[in-house]
C-alpha cells in the first residue's frame, strides 16, 4: 500500500470526522448530553466486551469464513508493513476511523433517523450504513458486513443509551487497534 491509498483513508475518515461535526453541530446534536465519565466508563466496557463477544460469536458460527476473513487482515497487515507502515501510523489511523465513523454514523446519522423514524429504525437505519461502508470479497465479506452490521447496532445502542459519543469513540478505536495489532502479527512474549 502506497502513501497514496493510506493518504485516502486517512483523508475519509477525516473527511467523515468534520462532516459528522459539522452536521452535529448545525443540527443542535449534542457529543455528550450529560457528561459523566464514570457511566461513558463503564459503557465503552460494556461496548469493547460486546464487539470482542460478537468476534466469538462469528468465529464459531461461520469457522471458514472468519479464518478467510483473518487471512485478509493478516495479508492487509504484511502489505503495510511492506509499505514501511509503522504500528504509530496503524494507530493513528484506527483513531481517526474511530472518530470518522463515530461522528458520521451515530453522531449525525443516528441522530437525523431517530428524529425522523424513532431511535429503532434510526439505530437500523446507521447500521445498515455503516455495514455498507466496510464491504469485503468473498464468503469472508458477507461475515464482515453482517458483523459490521451488528457491531453498529453496538456502537449505536452506546449512544442511545449513554447520550455520549466517547464510549463508542473509545471501543472502536480500541478494537481497531487490537485488530491491527493482530493483523501486523505483533510478537509474542518470547520474541520480546
Amino acid at each position: 500500500m502506497s502513501a497514496s491509498p493510506l493518504a485516502f483513508l486517512f483523508a475519509l475518515e477525516l473527511t467523515l470526522a468534520l462532516a459528522g461535526a459539522v452536521w452535529m453541530y448545525l443540527a443542535g446534536y449534542p457529543a455528550i448530553v450529560r457528561p459523566d465519565p464514570w457511566r461513558d466508563s463503564l459503557y465503552f466496557l460494556a461496548g469493547y466486551l460486546s464487539l470482542l463477544g460478537l468476534e466469538r460469536l462469528t468465529e464459531r458460527l461461520a469457522p471458514e469464513a472468519y479464518r478467510e476473513l483473518d487471512t485478509l487482515m493478516r495479508r492487509l497487515g504484511r502489505t503495510l508493513r511492506e509499505a514501511g507502515i509503522g504500528h504509530n501510523t496503524a494507530l493513528a489511523l484506527a483513531l481517526a476511523s474511530a472518530l470518522g465513523e463515530e461522528l458520521w454514523f451515530r453522531g449525525a446519522l443516528l441522530n437525523v433517523f431517530a428524529g425522523w423514524l424513532g431511535p429503532g429504525v434510526g439505530l437500523v437505519l446507521q447500521a445498515a450504513l455503516f455495514a455498507a461502508g466496510h464491504p469485503a470479497p468473498g464468503r469472508a465479506g458477507r461475515l464482515y458486513v453482517a458483523w459490521a452490521f451488528a457491531a453498529g447496532l453496538i456502537f449505536g445502542g452506546l449512544y442511545l443509551a449513554s447520550g455520549s459519543l466517547v464510549p463508542g469513540i473509545l471501543a472502536h478505536f480500541l478494537y481497531n487497534a487490537k485488530g491491527l495489532e493482530e493483523a501486523f502479527g505483533a510478537p509474542g512474549p518470547a520474541s520480546r
